[in-house]
């Protein structure tokens, strides 16, 4: 038996080893295709992106029409390359590098020379194209944008890199990839499948027919078109109310997760990356470390959230049972927390319950609530991993996991914190109380914030933040219907919203009230720090705004943030009830508001950030004027055609 498992072994591995041999030199052509690869011409046949709409309907992005100019170096033939250039608006230099470059990535297959010509700059070169032996075109498609706002939202399109082809064998060289937004989320979705066509060519180089009568050609299959959740009007209206300022709104509709709004500012048109001067927008953008207008601050900017985060912090005393509705606080202008050591308040003094607390945005009662909270058990570090649990219940200091590819996780300190902090000794709550109002160790996102104020309007659950609402013939992530319960129990909620309600009938908020609309919500100042010259020097406060509306069953929840705004009052406040209007009933009632806004500039309060002259800082405060004047002008055309209508 043992003298004839051996022969039979090998009989099995021969014959498999010939029947395999067989299958692909007999029956299976694609080895041999690419053993023929010198003898075969590849033309990609590149399917129109999916188009991109809102809420509505209404179209954002759309396609146009492009042309790539490819070479392949080995089949350069005496070009007239005066001519050339001249048709293409190309230097002699220019040429001779793009030359060199394709001949570095093959001789003889090939890549893009020059890239995305319009109609009319390629319409020269196509009637002497023949003349240019080695330079053929490929038709594609380029982003055509409907919409001048949004550019964030949607990012942009751009040709691989070598990292991305290695990544993927999908792509080759010169093919184009969604970079941010949800041209990257979906880029699978958007950019359909190319096609593939392959050629015979006879020993001249010339093509002679198609290589196997067609076999293994395959036909391009376009995109598929996505709705967005954006709502656009509203994000239009956003980046208007957010011109010479800077910060970010995001609009969240709370029982469903959808995001109605992302606006960052400061922002750009879309439409400049896109064509042959996309390369020059971009560094022009890239390089703007000031302003840094590619930079996402609804995503991106972590920022001490300030008095919004009472609703936290009263939140969790509620739960841990440390205070209830009822319980009062003195507060005599502030809180001495320490021998020495004094915490401000604005809101007046005297008696507070939680509900005045509230919408009177009190620093000593919600102090006050926090140190219980700290002092419940007998280890601090343990109270302070109970109250971030709760904190964090709410997505606050964790990534969202929303359908973009940018964010940051913001700050929820925990015990792991203050004892790095800290090392070698104890602490206690009065050690960290500036976390009792939004400041210390605590930083969150825009879009945190928002999420925030969707989960208090829904009495404790949300749904993850996202931006995609249907893909034709496919269904949205699970994740972004499953619904997420908090650590606070449902019956805490309504003293908080009934606080929060008072707070534009009584409070902070009261100037801001939109006659109809039921608005909760909450002021916020954070203080704000920055290194110019190499010292710590104290700017003018951020101005924070969170708000729901209507009251009861909410379809709206809203975070501004308004660097260097002052007061939550002021300018982000104005902002958010404006948008609530917007969104509501599609127009606004509060005039006053809106014309405050179109005309506030904040940028000679910016300029000190880059520390520039004064000629500069006198050419901004110029350019300000401006452009009020212009925001005035738009605002009476409006006017006059409201009349006219």
């Amino acid at each position: 038996m043992r003298k004839a498992l051996l022969p039979a072994l090998i009989i099995i591995g021969a014959s498999l080893l010939i029947i395999r041999v067989f299958y692909l030199q007999i029956i299976d052509d694609s080895f041999k295709l690419k053993s023929e690869n010198n003898a075969i011409k590849i033309k990609y046949d590149y399917p129109e992106r999916g188009y991109i709409y809102d809420r509505n309907g209404v179209l954002l992005v759309a396609n146009q029409p492009s042309y790539d100019i490819m070479v392949i170096p080995r089949e350069l033939n005496k070009t007239d390359t005066l001519e050339f250039c001249k048709l293409l608006n190309i230097t002699k230099d220019d040429f001779i590098k793009r030359i060199e470059k394709a001949k570095v990535y093959s001789p003889r297959l090939p890549s893009v020379f020059l890239a995305q010509l319009n109609k009319t700059e390629f319409a020269a070169f196509q009637e002497k194209i023949r003349k240019f032996e080695g330079f053929y075109f490929q038709k594609r498609s380029l982003r055509d944008y409907e919409v001048n706002f949004g550019a964030n939202i949607f990012g942009s399109i751009n040709q691989v890199n070598d990292k991305q082809i290695e990544k993927n064998h999908y792509y080759k060289s010169g093919d184009l990839i969604g970079v941010q937004g949800v041209e990257e989320s979906y880029e699978e979705v958007l950019r359909g499948i190319k096609g593939v066509k392959y050629f015979q060519k006879d020993k001249f180089n010339r093509e002679i027919g198609s290589y196997k009568e067609g076999k293994f050609d395959t036909i391009a299959r376009p995109g598929e078109d996505i709705d967005l959740t954006i709502d656009a009007e509203i994000q239009k209206y956003g980046e208007q109310l957010m011109i010479n300022k800077r910060g970010g709104i995001v609009a969240i509709e709370p029982q469903t997760g959808e995001i109605l709004a992302l606006v960052t500012a400061p922002s750009y048109d879309p439409g400049i990356l896109v064509g042959r001067q996309r390369s020059k927008n971009y560094t022009k953008l890239y390089r703007d470390s000031i302003a840094k207008p590619l930079y996402d601050r609804g995503l991106l900017a972590e920022y001490p959230p300030g008095s919004p985060f009472k609703i936290m912090t009263g939140l969790v005393g509620l739960q841990e049972g440390v205070v209830e509705e009822e319980t009062k606080f003195v507060c005599n202008h502030g809180f001495y927390y320490a021998p020495g050591r004094f915490q401000r308040c604005h809101c007046g003094g005297g008696v507070l319950d939680l509900h005045v607390g509230i919408y009177k945005s009190c620093n000593a009662y919600f102090s006050n609530v926090y140190l219980k909270t700290m002092g419940k058990y007998k280890s601090t570090p343990y109270s302070v991993d109970v109250w971030s649990n709760h904190i964090k219940s709410f997505g606050l200091g964790e990534f969202m996991g929303y359908d973009l590819p940018t964010g940051r996780r913001g700050k929820i300190p925990t015990s792991k914190t203050y004892k790095r902090m800290y090392p070698g000794w104890g602490y206690s709550g009065k050690t960290i109380i500036s976390n009792a109002i939004g400041q210390g160790e605590v930083l969150v996102t825009p879009i945190q914030l928002a999420n925030m104020m969707a989960t208090v309007s829904n009495h404790g659950y949300y749904y993850t933040p996202h931006i995609i609402k249907k893909i034709k013939g496919e269904k949205i992530d699970a994740k972004f219907t499953t619904k997420h319960v908090t650590t606070i129990d449902e019956k805490y909620f309504p003293p908080m919203i009934s606080g929060l309600f008072d707070v534009y009938n009584r409070g902070t908020a009261y100037g801001l009230r939109v006659e109809g609309i039921d608005i909760c919500g909450k002021t916020g100042t954070a203080e704000n720090f920055a290194k110019i010259g190499g010292k710590r020097v104290q700017l003018k406060d951020h101005s924070i705004f969170v708000a729901f509306a209507p009251k009861d069953n909410p379809k709206i929840a809203i975070a501004v943030l308004v660097e260097n705004g002052g007061f939550g009052a002021t300018i982000a406040g104005p902002i958010a009830s404006l948008m609530i209007e917007k969104y509501l009933r599609k127009k606004i009632t509060r005039t006053d508001l809106e014309t405050r806004v179109l005309n506030t500039s904040l940028q000679s309060r910016y300029a000190i950030l880059g520390g520039l002259s004064e000629e500069v800082k006198k050419e901004l405060r110029i350019k300000d004027s401006i452009a009020q004047s212009k925001v005035k002008a738009a605002m009476q055309k409006k006017i006059d055609t409201t009349k006219t209508k």
